[in-house]
């Protein structure tokens, strides 16, 4: 290998970590930290949402799960699958974004939240209630597609 090469070569993992973090490596599928849901994030403009795109742990005949803890009633049937629970999200840099809410159908309630990529496969969502030291973090993977 010529001198050249070996340059290129060794600043390749250099350059991707350079290009990784950018505000679209957020988008696409998750699976949430519990295991339950995947969760699609796409950037909409300049800010992320996020819909619940189906369970891992759904069997073909099972019947559809509805949002049944939300506190208006009038919502309470409609299905999970396909539900926008994430939005406002603006990137501020270093993989992190900030702003934004997320709704939580296990308990029907909506936090202020922010999104942070550890890596290309590991996000790190905190959801909170006035500021982020009262709140609760959770850790997605990326869905293998």
């Amino acid at each position: 290998m010529n001198p050249l090469q070996r340059l290129i070569v060794s600043a390749l993992p250099l350059l991707s970590f350079a290009c990784w973090g950018g505000q679209g490596d957020v988008a696409g599928r998750w699976l949430s930290g519990d295991g339950d849901g995947w969760i699609e994030i796409q950037l909409v403009g300049d800010s992320l949402t996020g819909m619940i795109a189906g369970s891992p742990n759904t069997r073909p005949g099972d019947p559809p799960r509805y949002d049944d803890k939300n506190p208006d009633p009038d919502l309470r049937d409609r299905p999970l699958d396909g539900m926008v629970i994430m939005r406002g999200f603006k990137y501020v840099g270093d993989g992190r974004w900030t702003g934004g809410t997320i709704y939580d159908p296990n308990s029907g309630k909506t936090y202020k939240c922010t999104l942070t990529q550890v890596d290309a496969d590991t996000l790190k969502v905190r959801g909170y209630i006035g500021v982020s030291l009262f709140g609760r973090s959770d850790t997605w993977t990326r869905a293998s597609q």
